[in-house]
């Protein structure tokens, strides 16, 4: 499932950006080239770019490799490590609950009930505020995944380290 989870979510990080790389080599062209600037790229690139912001730092976090501090980690005996490791994504999972999926969704349909639009392309803030828990979806579905790994594999390190490390390990074993 996770790598279902991986390929969509990459596949719409790629297409994403596509977009928005599109609309800013059009509003070159039609800035510099065609004399008459388009009124609608640049509000809909920074519109684009809060998804992929998003979604990219999901993402991120499901192929570990966000930014950790791992001195701590590394230098606890097993069990230590393994009890910060559920703390550590208790943390992130009620931060995704309580703000991003809780807060979001309370952003959202109070921006939706209350009628705010964006100033040119006219669509409901609503809409862009949804990446907020979309991407809080996400990451508790990787929280989940990851506590999930550690109850089978007590051994499986996952602060400070990435996947392609854990493979690599296992590998070697």
């Amino acid at each position: 499932m996770k790598r279902h989870v991986d390929t969509v979510l990459g596949w719409a990080i790629a297409a994403i950006f596509a977009v928005i790389v599109c609309g800013i080599v059009w509003q070159v062209v039609s800035r510099y080239v065609l004399q008459a600037p388009s009124t609608v790229t640049s509000e809909f690139a920074r519109l684009m770019f809060m998804w992929l912001a998003l979604i990219g730092g999901a993402y991120t976090f499901g192929q570990a490799r966000h930014l950790a501090i791992d001195i701590l980690p590394m230098m606890l005996p097993r069990r230590a490590r393994q009890i910060l490791n559920v703390v550590v994504l208790a943390l992130i999972a009620g931060f995704a609950i309580l703000v991003m999926i809780r807060g979001g969704w309370s952003l959202t349909t109070r921006t939706l009930a209350s009628g705010q639009i964006t100033p040119t392309l006219r669509l409901p803030m609503g809409y862009i505020y949804a990446a907020i828990p979309f991407s809080g979806a996400v990451i508790l579905y990787y929280c989940g995944h990851f506590l999930l790994r550690l109850w089978r594999d007590p051994d499986d390190v996952l602060v400070g380290r990435t996947e392609t490390d854990l493979a690599s390990d296992r590998e070697v074993t």
